[in-house]
């Protein structure tokens, strides 16, 4: 899977290989083969990047490479990086633009790597039960990995992460399912539902037209394969391009149904923000208001990782086969996830944050002083979006009638930021109605409607649209957060 390569297993599917290859033969022209069955990826050799050994018993049969920033702390984070299929380790490790952020937040990273002794385009086994499930084959191994990694840079266990492309992602999707002890947050990138599925056939059904389940049975797959009376779960990215004709895009809202069910939210996002570049992020917050849940549409974008070449705080990585350049998906990725909170000050967390006014665009926000504070950083929805030196802020540009919640944090006068604040939601007044023409499908890959028994509804108002198919277009109109209705007739903004 992934990459324009099927995932054939070399060692365990070798004897249907005649009959397979003669129907891949007559689907080339859909699987857009390029290369055929490939060799082996290089070993990984890049600067800065290490080879790792004795990390256990590897029933997967694995290598392990790993990056750790000069004088990272104890009790820093770990994040797991899994290559998609035709790449390697040293190639995750030069384009991705994760150790960018390694260095600039302070945390290792590992790199796991198959080959063609495993699979002959050197995918990771996700669609294999015995190499995906806990306690099995390279979904073992990789568990292997993070041992071995916490045990050589003293990592913090609760803030252990995985992220991957393609199969990588599928893979990771597969690892949040069976270890949600291990893993406190995923990111699947152009990946699949976790169990979607258990054999070759089942993974190009997955990869092309994804079953249609319901999110309590794309919950339920993750559940059973989690150890049992499992409660807390893994905080989940899920970044999809929408001209990905690989992995298709419906995966992503299949994705998105699973692990708001797994969090037991609604798959009604709590709210929607462009980021540049053709970007989506839509958020679905967990009780606390924290996202639990973040799905990034990248409006164009093929099969591949968003990457933006650059210098900029917020760009990374390099283009490259499936490194496409569109935004930096591990910068976003990583707050997220919060690593970029992961400083060593110890200030505590301001307390009485409030939200003292809002406006059609503004949030306005206020808190008590800390002492020994020489500064203080607030965050909307886990992203920096400000300094001051005083103990109130004002949030500017934002959207009319939209949703978002804000945290704060001390800095003291080396620049450490503290312990992060109780969070604060404000939502600003008004309201803009939006007019969006499009396919049934693409209105459900972003969000305005949802497909039951093949037909598409809106959201919100539940009216019907017809056949959920790229062939029907429709126009809808959002006259508030969430809520669209049907306006073929004319939609006046």
């Amino acid at each position: 899977m992934g990459q324009s390569h099927p995932p054939f297993r070399s060692t365990r599917s070798r004897r249907r290989l005649g009959g397979i290859r003669r129907w891949v033969t007559a689907a080339a022209g859909a699987l857009a083969l390029t290369g055929g069955l490939t060799a082996a990826s290089p070993p990984a050799s890049a600067a800065g990047l290490t080879q790792v050994t004795g990390f256990g018993t590897n029933p997967g049969n694995l290598a392990m490479y790993a990056y750790a920033p000069e004088a990272l702390p104890a009790d820093a984070p770990l994040v797991i990086a899994l290559h998609g299929c035709t790449q390697s380790a040293s190639d995750y490790y030069a384009h991705s633009g994760w150790p960018k952020f390694a260095d600039t937040y302070g945390f290792a990273l590992v790199f796991p790597q198959t080959s063609s002794a495993n699979n002959a385009n050197s995918c990771f086994n996700w669609f294999e039960p015995g190499d995906s499930a806990r306690g099995q084959g390279e979904a073992l191994s990789i568990k292997q990995m993070v041992d071995k990694a916490v045990s050589l840079y003293g990592s913090d266990t609760r803030r252990v992460h995985i992220t991957g492309l393609s199969a990588g992602g599928a893979m990771t999707a597969n690892m949040l399912a069976a270890y949600p002890d291990v893993f406190a947050g995923g990111a699947i990138a152009s990946g699949l539902p976790a169990r979607c599925a258990n054999s070759v056939a089942a993974a190009y059904t997955c990869m092309y037209s994804p079953p249609d389940r319901s999110p309590a049975q794309w919950g339920d797959l993750v559940r059973s394969a989690a150890p049992a009376g499992t409660t807390s779960w893994p905080r989940v990215a899920i970044w999809q391009g929408t001209a990905d004709t690989t992995v298709k895009p419906a995966n992503a809202a299949e994705l998105r149904d699973q692990w708001t069910n797994v969090w037991g939210i609604n798959q009604t996002p709590s709210r929607t923000e462009s980021l540049g570049a053709g970007t989506t992020r839509s958020a679905y917050d967990d009780a606390s208001g924290r996202p639990a849940v973040e799905v990034y549409s990248v409006s164009g974008m093929g099969h591949g990782l968003a990457v933006d070449p650059g210098n900029g705080p917020e760009q990374c990585g390099s283009t490259g086969t499936y490194y496409l350049d569109t935004v930096c998906s591990s910068y976003h990725t990583a707050r997220f996830w919060g690593l970029d909170d992961g400083s060593t000050g110890s200030l505590p967390a301001p307390t009485g944050l409030t939200v003292t006014g809002t406006t059609d665009t503004t949030v306005s926000l206020s808190w008590k002083a800390v002492d020994g504070a020489a500064s203080y950083v607030v965050h909307r929805d886990g992203r920096k979006v400000g300094t001051t030196t005083s103990t109130s802020y004002t949030d500017t540009g934002l959207a009319t009638g939209a949703t978002y919640t804000y945290t704060a944090a001390a800095v003291d006068t080396v620049g450490a930021a503290g312990v992060v604040s109780s969070p604060a939601t404000a939502t600003t007044t008004g309201f803009t109605p939006t007019c969006h023409t499009a396919g049934n499908y693409d209105h459900t890959v972003a969000g305005r409607a949802y497909q039951s028994g093949g037909h598409t509804y809106a959201k919100g108002s539940g009216q019907a649209m017809g056949l959920w198919n790229t062939f029907t277009t429709r126009t809808l109109k959002q006259t508030a957060p969430a809520y669209y209705v049907v306006a073929d007739s004319g939609c006046p903004a």
